[in-house]
Formats: C-alpha cells, structure tokens, sequence
C-alpha cells in the first residue's frame, strides 16, 4: 500500500454512504452492491407486446448496468468500433459514452462522448462479448462517475459537464475491465487491477488519488463494502486466490483469506458481517466472517465447498445463497453451512453473465439471447416465467435496475423499461 496523503487527513470522519437517495439504484446492483430490491408490483411477465413500457435506441454498445437517480437514467457505451459486423472498424474512431434518459419515457435527455486513451485491446478474442464499456456508473446524486479502464476514470454533473478525469492504470488485456465505482464518503474506489494491479481511491470532488494498495492480481469484481456493529467499515473484494479486505480511509490491508486459485469475476455479497464469495474455474464458494486481522483462512472461515461461478455474482435470501452461472446452471446453497440445496439446469438459458436479481421472493436472471427467466427464490427449484423481447438479436449482458416497480433492463442495442400495465 503506498498512501499518498498523511495519515491525518485520511482518517478525516466519513460518512459511509453508497446510494443517491432511497429508491434511487445508484451503483453496480443496486444498494449496497447486493443485488437486492424490496420494491413490490414488478412484473412475473413481459414481451415486446405485453408490459413493456417504453424501448429507447442507444448510442452504442455496452456490457454496464443502468443506475438510476431520480427522474433520470444512466448508462455507458461505446461507439465507431468494435460495433457488429466482421470488420471491428478503425480504433481511431471509437467513442466512449456516458448517456442521460428520462426516467417516465426513456427519451435520451443528453449523451456525452469523451475519447478513449488508445490503443486498446483488438475487438478478438474474448472483448467482443462485452466490449469496451463494461463498468457501471455510480452517483452520490450529485454528481456521476464512471470507470473506462485505461482511459481512467471521470466525473460529470447530472447536467453531463465534465468535472475530471482521473488515470488509474495503461494496461489493457483480453478480457477488457469489467469493475464499477464504489462511492464511499468522500472517496471513489476504483479496482483498476487489469489497468495497474491496484485498488486505487480517488477524491470525489477533484479526482486526485489519495491511496492506492497494490497486489490486486486478476481480479474483474467490484468492491463492496461491509459495515460492523463496532461502526468500522471494510472494502472487501477478491483477487486470485484470496479475498481481501481493506480499510476504505487509508488503503491498509485489514484481513485475507484463501480463495479460488483462478482469476475472479463475480463480487461478494454480505449478510450481517458475513462475506459470501465464489470462483468459477476453482471452483469455489466461501463464506468468511468479516472483522479479522491477517490471515483468517483458518479463524474466520466459516465454510467452504466446491460450487462456483465464473461470471455471474450470487444473491443472499433467508439463509440461502442463489446464482445462475454462466452456463446457465441454477445454484441453492445453505449459507450456513455452504451445502448444496440444488444445482438446476435452466432449460434454455444457456449463456448468462448477468448477476440475478432478487425481488419480491423472486430472482431475476437475464441470458445473453435467450431472454430473462424468472425463478422462484426459495430452497426448490421453480422457473415462475421466461420472458423475450423480440426485434432485438443483441448480446444482453447487463444485470437489472430497479425503480418504481418496473425493471430496467439494457442490451447492446436498446433500454428497456418493463412494469406491470392496466389493460
């Protein structure tokens, strides 16, 4: 860890805080990073003819989640490369985006384009899966901000100005980046690990760094953060072949454990203080107490079993754990003690590398082509519905937003806006 300020200024009291305001989904899964909405009246069912409230054309292509704050919406693309088609294009004519919707109409208010910081990886490989605008917007609701990778991170008002951009890291890699924003306080966290294999934290109101600890080696997840009784505050997220936590003030490593010996997508989640974590190729699924110092493999650990997921992050409800990995696989595990409840093929979901929803005892789960499935969020496994919208072969990477009880979803091509509607 290499603070860049004194320890003085950086133990300045925060107020460890994540979301705009209540109702709003702020971040990458919404509050608390959870994926977690106690909104009621959303929709079991939907089509392009039935509950589907408005369906805007984007700007770009874009693997990020939409957040909403307010009468607005906000998601990032990509443009002028990269786009469909066998020829990617002239990387010179890339664009990146952080695009404004009207929240009632879906009618884009304002797109703002900034240019990326090249070369950047060619559109081959595994990048055209997801593209060059993977990491969700977080707000505080004043402002906006965004992480591009190696074209840094930047702040906008909710007018769209520019308020600064901020370089975390220059390197790129096949799998692109993939982490979103973690406002806590007064910082930006930001796991810039493919970028300069650190977690950096960054002013909200100028953009300069104020620490950065190092060693954050293949890791494509977002932080979150675990509040304790004490009051204290850890950012937890992991790396290959541990989960870390950190002291959000200051960048010190607070506590580690063993982990996946793989790279690691998915994020935590935490009930109480218990950090849930899973890995794909390992694969692995642990659930840690949070609060230790040092190594707390053998302390801290309350459990750990052979399940996992490569991509999608995992949802806790009434002492369970729920996922649908990549494959398309349906995943219950007791959170108490990591035994298996089920591990269910969903019948035609195929490709998913969006992160389930929970919501009104039901979890959410959108599919690459194959539309959302909705499954019941209890101990036996249940499909409830399978819901298409047609008009639209575009990859659907994005997890769901939530707000006034319609579903905000987004795929390379469109934003969607899905509710329950009177005949």
């Amino acid at each position: 860890m290499q603070p860049l300020r004194s320890l003085a200024l950086s133990s300045l009291l925060l107020v460890f805080s994540t979301v705009a305001s209540a109702g709003d989904w702020a971040q990458f899964r919404g509050p608390g990073g959870l994926g977690i909405s106690d909104e009621t009246g959303l929709p079991l069912t939907w089509s392009s003819e039935e509950n589907l409230v408005w369906k805007t054309p984007l700007p770009g292509y874009g693997a990020s989640s939409p957040i909403v704050v307010g009468d607005k919406i906000f998601v990032t693309c990509y443009s002028g490369y990269g786009v469909g088609g066998e020829d990617a294009g002239d990387q010179a004519n890339m664009k990146l985006h952080l695009v404004c919707c009207d929240r009632a109409s879906g009618e884009v208010v304002w797109n703002k384009s900034v240019d990326p910081q090249l070369p950047e990886k060619p559109y081959q490989q595994y990048l055209p899966e997801h593209g060059y605008a993977s990491g969700t917007p977080a707000s505080d609701g004043k402002a906006i901000y965004v992480f591009f990778g190696r074209s840094g991170v930047w702040a906008f008002d909710l007018d769209g100005n520019q308020l600064w951009n901020a370089d975390v890291g220059s390197e790129t890699h096949v799998f692109g980046t993939a982490n979103s924003p973690l406002l806590v306080g007064d910082y930006v966290i930001i796991n810039a690990s493919i970028e300069s294999g650190s977690l950096v934290a960054l002013e909200k109101s100028t953009g300069e760094e104020v620490w950065r600890a190092d060693g954050i080696d293949e890791s494509w997840n977002t932080p979150v953060l675990v509040n304790l009784p004490n009051g204290e505050t850890e950012v937890v997220l992991t790396i290959t072949g541990k989960i870390l936590s950190f002291d959000p003030r200051t960048g010190s490593s607070l506590w580690n454990c063993e982990s996946a010996e793989t790279y690691i997508c998915p994020s935590v989640v935490v009930h109480d203080q218990t950090v849930f974590a899973i890995g794909g190729r390992g694969p692995y699924v642990a659930g840690v107490m949070a609060g230790g110092r040092g190594d707390v493999t053998r302390t801290h650990r309350l459990w750990f079993a052979e399940e996992g997921s490569n991509v999608p992050s995992p949802v806790y409800h009434d002492g369970h754990l729920y996922w649908v990995n990549e494959g398309g696989i349906a995943h219950c595990v007791n959170a108490e003690t990591g035994e298996t409840v089920y591990k269910q093929r969903v019948d035609g979901a195929e490709k998913t590398y969006a992160s389930a929803l929970l919501a009104e005892g039901r979890l959410y789960v959108v599919t690459w082509h194959n539309g959302t499935f909705v499954l019941d969020a209890k101990p036996e496994f249940k499909v409830l519905a399978r819901n298409t919208l047609s008009g639209d072969d575009s990859i659907f990477n994005a997890s769901p937003a939530v707000s006034h009880g319609q579903l905000i979803l987004r795929s390379n091509q469109f934003l969607y806006c899905v509710g329950n509607q009177e005949n």
